[in-house]
């Protein structure tokens, strides 16, 4: 069993930035890949970023390549996603989640056997 907390969701203004937490407990941290995801009122949850269980690979949708960060401190049983450059359609509830099945780092929700509760990010133009 995995449990998620995230935290650090807020409002902010176009062009701002925010830091994402999420911090885990239960099963060994340093086995399996997390990922971020969000979902914005009447839209499915979408891959945001990726990382594997020692932090050395990451990947991120298109849409926020080069303004999002992911990162993962294994001592902490912490990862994060720094959002800079943040836009009005970034909006949404951010879940981060766990992928337990030790073969990288996926793109599809279905894969993530473990959700935090999310997280509200709003960006104001």
């Amino acid at each position: 069993q995995v449990q998620l907390v995230e935290s650090g969701g807020g409002l902010v203004q176009a062009g701002g930035s925010l830091r994402l937490s999420c911090t885990a407990s239960g099963r060994t941290f340093s086995s399996y890949a997390m990922g971020w995801f969000r979902q914005a009122p009447g839209k499915e949850r979408e891959f945001v970023a990726g990382i594997d269980w020692s932090g050395a690979r990451t990947y991120y949708a298109d849409s926020v390549k080069a303004r999002f960060t992911v990162s993962r401190d294994n001592a902490k049983n912490t990862v994060y996603l720094q959002m800079n450059s943040l836009k009005p359609e970034d909006t949404a509830v951010y879940y981060c989640a766990a992928d337990v099945r030790g073969m990288g780092v996926a793109r599809t929700p279905v894969t993530y056997s473990y959700w935090g509760r999310g997280t509200q990010v709003t960006v104001s133009s």
